[in-house]
């Protein structure tokens, strides 16, 4: 069993994995979508890349290892990093490429992470009550 002190950082990735998906769902493509809404969603979504890898770097090292992963949290941290640091080097295409690919290979692993963790069912539903957790829901009928 893993420290439940994970399942705050794993859920925030989750949700923001959710909200990227309901920030983007409404454009065809990455050009719709980066100048779109005076680039609001694109601002969104890129904080929220943010935030997933600032959570990433938070997850102890031996639960990361306890999964399988195809991608590199290393990478994960690093987007963060170049996206904070170089805000006009951010590509439309790999941006979009990664929402759309990527964050599903991630949600997978951080859900095999919670599982991994065990978390007490009340403390699921005491996260899962306040509003920063709102789109994973699918965790309470778990």
């Amino acid at each position: 069993m893993y420290d439940t002190k994970n399942l705050i950082h794993i859920l925030t990735m989750l949700e923001c994995i959710e909200k990227c998906w309901i920030y983007t769902q409404d454009f065809k493509d990455p050009n719709d979508f980066i100048w779109a809404n005076d680039q609001k969603e694109l601002n969104a979504t890129i904080s929220l890349f943010i935030a997933i890898g600032e959570e990433s770097k938070k997850v102890d090292t031996s639960l990361k290892d306890a999964v399988t992963f195809d991608l590199s949290w290393k990478d994960i941290a690093g987007l963060r990093d170049k996206i904070s640091h170089d805000y006009r080097g951010v590509d439309a295409d790999i941006l979009w490429a990664v929402i759309h690919k990527d964050l599903k290979r991630l949600k997978s692993t951080l859900t095999e992470m919670v599982q991994k963790i065990d978390p007490p069912a009340e403390l699921l539903k005491e996260f899962l009550s306040t509003p920063h957790y709102r789109h994973l829901q699918y965790y309470s009928k778990m």
